[in-house]
């Protein structure tokens, strides 16, 4: 028996009809003859839901006693003996009371599909993983209770139940879902009108997204490149040239026009070892697009038209939008077709906008030259970044590190296939399994030898869409350390861990460890590449500096990161006692080179000495105080200062910028947590023109008083 199916109803929020619609299709199945059972509904009370449910087999609950209270469970167990074609398992996102056979619902309904029993469940899009920080930002609600978006994008079909936002607060006023006591609170604060509609909108538009994906699939499955205007894409390329800023709004006017268009730029990097002039333009034209809310892409290729035509048609572009500069006769023939006149000819069903350029000769973007040292293995340095900055930016699952190379390398899917432990490593025999993958139809054998690469392990990354070439296979070498240890990550976690079990636990950081020491190690090679690339290449000096300050700050940032996870895992001691403030700013100073003689230093001559390990907070000082730095204006170096309010010892690294402050900024979230592992807090604050970020630390004065007068 194969397994069984998953249906979801999805609301956006409690009292839209979901389980109703739930029980509805039951009764519908049994008036079939399809043998359907209740494996857990929870009505709340709602006399129409407990209405729908009558006449529909029940499988009795399963009692659990925790904390001297009585609760019931799906009795999973119970539904397998009974073996019913299809199971109604209400609330998908449900966690279980502690001692249960699996942490969460879930986990549950996967054990009845494992087993060839269709289910039939419900969700509020409130508690799918990925939306969590945006419901919470609309709501002021944490959601505890969570459901990985992998789940529910594997169902076989997700029914949107809607329900506009007047008529639900009609329901709750009527007390059709909830009691009479809870009515005027819910009104005034979880479903406020301006609340339901933005929730309304995230529920339409994940279901968008995976019709949208099922018509990919579709696509796929029968050959069709030509793109379906279903929706308005606009994808703008752009070089890193002046013109980026330019050519970004004009994408987004178009966008504008249409509602539900969407905004993607991609840039297109030479996989030829070729200087890029445009690394750092690149930096303010990304988060332009993304203040934009369009989303940004690279993509390697040596022919950038065909690599702009080839990511188009990847994502049902409907149109492009290139830069045209104004060249003349004469330069067409010498320097031949240019990119934007090339990729209108092979555009062939999409729409083209060549945006005339007047940027003056000197701020266009410069041709590609050869440098005289050998290649500084690009491919590899752009697709082993890409992967760090997903590990730091907490997408580390080896799906997502593949869909990362996929898209950068424009592959139709790409697959970590391993040898099942009973099978030899003959390439030929049977056996092997799917470790992680990405894109539809992912291979699940190496297949043909053009379309896959065999690493030392044993295990093979098999791609689809194209052949693979040399510097391919060099790219997706290089980064099989950081995949195959983000996949150790990913084993050891298992199920959610219960909260009697802190080993589950530590095999989850020491796996986060194996996954930084193998990002470490993957950026030693284009470190190395950079510093023979320093000695030999001309005219490029001030760019490679900022790339070794760039991989500099990428080292310290993953250092701090495996020191973090050994102190969560308790295989690193801190040695906490007295430390003289001034020692430790003099080694910060020191340790950041020229640059740290342009702090400005000011400490008050009886500043108590903060308790803290010394090495630790020097580490989390220089890598404060070198942000501050780089965010600073030319003529305003950042300000050090320090004080000792009740008891604590502050330190404060102030400085002059116009970026507001963000808790997502990888360095300030680990610096907090290294921060307080030491007992101490870390704030940011914004200031009129600046930040101020605050390091706190429990004051040696406090815990040594002087001894009291005992005289009497």
């Amino acid at each position: 028996m194969g397994r069984g199916r998953l249906r979801v109803y999805l609301g956006a929020a409690p009292g839209v009809g979901k389980t109703y619609a739930m029980l509805a299709e039951g009764q519908r199945r049994r008036a079939r003859g399809t043998d359907v059972v209740i494996g857990f509904v929870e009505p709340h009370g709602r006399q129409l839901t407990a209405a729908m449910a009558e006449g529909l087999a029940t499988v009795p609950r399963r009692e659990h006693a925790y904390r001297g209270g009585h609760f019931t469970e799906m009795d999973v167990d119970a539904v397998l003996n009974r073996r019913p074609q299809v199971a109604l398992v209400d609330e998908l996102a449900h966690t279980n009371v502690p001692g249960s056979r699996n942490g969460k619902r879930w986990q549950d309904i996967d054990e009845l599909l494992d087993a060839g029993i269709d289910v039939v469940t419900t969700l509020n899009i409130q508690h799918l993983d990925s939306l969590a920080d945006v419901v919470e930002q609309i709501t002021g609600v944490r959601q505890r209770e969570r459901v990985p978006d992998a789940v529910v994008r594997q169902a076989e079909q997700v029914e949107l139940v809607d329900m506009t936002p007047e008529a639900l607060r009609r329901r709750m006023v009527h007390g059709n879902v909830y009691p009479p006591d809870r009515i005027e609170a819910a009104l005034t604060h979880y479903f406020r009108p301006g609340n339901l509609t933005a929730l309304r909108e995230l529920a339409l538009l994940w279901v968008a997204d995976r019709v949208e994906e099922g018509l990919q699939k579709y696509r796929a499955e029968h050959g069709i490149a030509a793109p379906w205007e279903t929706r308005e894409r606009i994808v703008v390329a752009l070089t890193g040239g002046a013109e980026g800023e330019a050519l970004i709004r004009r994408a987004t006017r178009i966008a504008a026009r249409t509602p539900g268009a969407e905004l993607l730029a991609v840039h297109v990097v030479a996989d030829d070892g070729l200087t890029d002039t445009g690394a750092s333009r690149l930096v303010g034209q990304r988060r332009l697009v993304e203040e934009m809310n369009g989303s940004y892409h690279e993509v390697m290729g040596s022919d950038i038209a065909e690599s702009l035509l080839r990511f188009a048609r990847a994502h049902n572009t409907t149109q492009l939008v290139l830069g045209a500069s104004r060249r003349g006769r004469w330069a067409s023939l010498v320097e031949g077709e240019g990119v934007g006149p090339r990729a209108a000819r092979l555009a062939g069903h999409l729409d083209v906008h060549l945006v005339a350029l007047d940027t003056p000769h000197a701020d266009r973007r410069p041709h590609r030259a050869r440098p005289s040292a050998p290649d500084d293995s690009r491919a590899e340095t752009y697709a082993l970044r890409a992967l760090a900055l997903s590990v730091l930016s907490g997408h580390e699952a080896p799906p997502a590190l593949l869909e990362v190379l996929r898209e950068l390398l424009a592959l139709d899917a790409v697959s970590l296939l391993e040898k099942a432990p009973q099978h030899s490593a003959d390439e030929d025999a049977e056996g092997w399994f799917v470790a992680a993958s990405s894109g539809e139809a992912a291979p699940e054998r190496p297949g043909n030898p053009e379309t896959h690469v065999s690493l030392d392990s044993g295990a093979v990354i098999a791609t689809a869409g194209r052949a693979l070439g040399p510097a391919d296979r060099r790219t997706l070498t290089s980064c099989a350390p950081l995949l195959h240890a983000a996949l150790d990550r990913y084993r050891a976690t298992g199920p959610a861990p219960q909260p009697d079990a802190p080993p589950t636990d530590n095999l989850l950081r020491i796996a986060r460890m194996r996954t930084s020491l193998a990002l470490q190690q993957a950026l030693e090679a284009p470190r190395a590449a950079l510093h023979v690339l320093h000695e030999h290449a001309v005219g490029h000096q001030a760019l490679l500096e900022q790339a070794h300050r760039d991989f500099d700050h990428a080292m310290r940032l993953v250092t701090d990161l495996i020191d973090l996870d050994r102190l969560r895992a308790g295989a690193l001691e801190t040695y906490l006692r007295p430390v003289d403030i001034d020692d430790v700013l003099a080694a910060v100073v020191d340790d950041l080179g020229p640059g740290g003689h342009d702090l400005a230093i000011a400490l008050p001559d009886d500043l108590p000495d903060p308790i803290a390990d010394g090495a630790l907070l020097t580490r989390v000082l220089t890598r404060l105080a070198a942000h501050a730095l780089r965010h600073s204006p030319s003529g305003q170096p950042p300000m050090i200062d320090a004080a000792a309010p009740s008891g604590r010892v502050e330190v404060r690294i102030s400085h002059t910028t116009t970026e507001a402050p963000t808790g997502a900024d990888p360095l300030l979230h680990l610096s907090r947590e290294l921060v307080e592992a030491m007992d101490g807090s870390l704030s940011v604050t914004a200031r009129p023109g600046g930040l101020t970020v605050v390091v706190s630390m429990p004051s040696a004065a406090l815990a040594n008083p002087a001894m009291p007068d005992e005289s009497g």
